[in-house]
């Protein structure tokens, strides 16, 4: 007998919830927000409408049905199963977050703060979560681009948004960076990393760095299997150079950094604390993932 699907809810502590965690109370959160100009009630009023929403959707899941809840911070250590139908419940970057422990199921994201969240990937509000759960196999699903690095001693990450190469701190990351497939041309360069991203980071990082550079490359679609990639910073001297600086990579093209620094670093989503450890001499080959994200509606 096959296994009725369970909903993973996925949502994250909200500003409110680490403010009295830190500060022990309410009225100590509220006194320090106060020195500061600010009104705990317009934090407690978007915790109060997470709330809400949660236990909107929540109900909204079918009697026969399993769920599960999981903080974003436990993300790591959570087991997700094929069967699994995954529900963001908060803003578009936790979509993100999720994005690389999935292996094809539907993701449906649910805006806590409709007009605050840009809602690109929390499409949908909490009121529409019954009719989403009873239709989500019939319903569209943009299969979305992912990113991903590969290192020569197999680690591996993945990225919805985008990927950067680069220190961990603000010193000069230093590498041989190359192109797969052309003519072996490869160039030494001293910056302040590399971003290679997709079309849904194109919302993002991505795109503020395209602009910067006048942007005469054209930005993909989120579910195109086309990448572009920036480094940031270039600096010219005797022995290292700024010509390969930007360009696009296919589905069957990657970007390959091998490195020149004691350490470097890679890191997806802006999740640092989540990253490649690259030491002397590594090579890491970046390009579009062979997994998509199933994004319905």
């Amino acid at each position: 007998m096959s296994l009725a699907p369970r909903v993973v809810l996925v949502h994250r502590t909200t500003e409110y919830d680490e403010l009295v965690a830190h500060h022990g109370t309410h009225g100590q959160a509220a006194f320090f927000l106060s020195s500061r100009g600010r009104d705990i009630e317009e934090v407690a009023e978007r915790h109060r409408r997470t709330g809400r929403a949660l236990a909107e959707v929540a109900a909204a899941i079918p009697l026969t049905w399993r769920q599960a809840r999981v903080e974003r911070a436990d993300l790591d250590r959570f087991l997700f199963g094929p069967e699994d139908v995954v529900v963001v419940v908060g803003q578009d970057g936790l979509v993100a977050n999720v994005a690389k422990y999935l292996d094809g199921q539907p993701v449906i994201g649910i805006d806590t703060d409709p007009g605050r969240n840009p809602g690109v990937l929390v499409r949908h509000r909490p009121e529409h979560a019954a009719v989403l759960l009873a239709s989500f196999e019939a319903t569209r699903a943009d299969e979305l681009t992912m990113v991903e690095a590969v290192a020569d001693d197999t680690q591996r990450i993945v990225a919805l948004n985008e990927i950067y190469l680069g220190t961990a701190g603000h010193q000069t990351a230093r590498y041989r960076l190359g192109l797969e497939g052309d003519g072996g041309v490869v160039e030494a360069q001293a910056s302040s990393g590399v971003l290679v991203g997709t079309g849904t980071g194109a919302t993002g990082w991505l795109r503020s760095v395209w602009q910067e550079r006048g942007a005469r490359l054209t930005l993909p679609s989120p579910t195109e299997d086309r990448l572009l990639w920036f480094v940031r910073e270039a600096w010219p001297s005797p022995a290292t150079g700024t010509s390969l600086v930007a360009g696009e990579l296919t589905a069957s093209a990657a970007l390959t950094l091998t490195v020149e620094s004691d350490r470097l670093i890679a890191f997806g989503d802006g999740i640092e604390t989540d990253a490649l450890e690259l030491t002397w001499g590594q090579t890491v080959r970046v390009g579009t993932c062979a997994h998509r994200l199933r994004l319905v509606g």
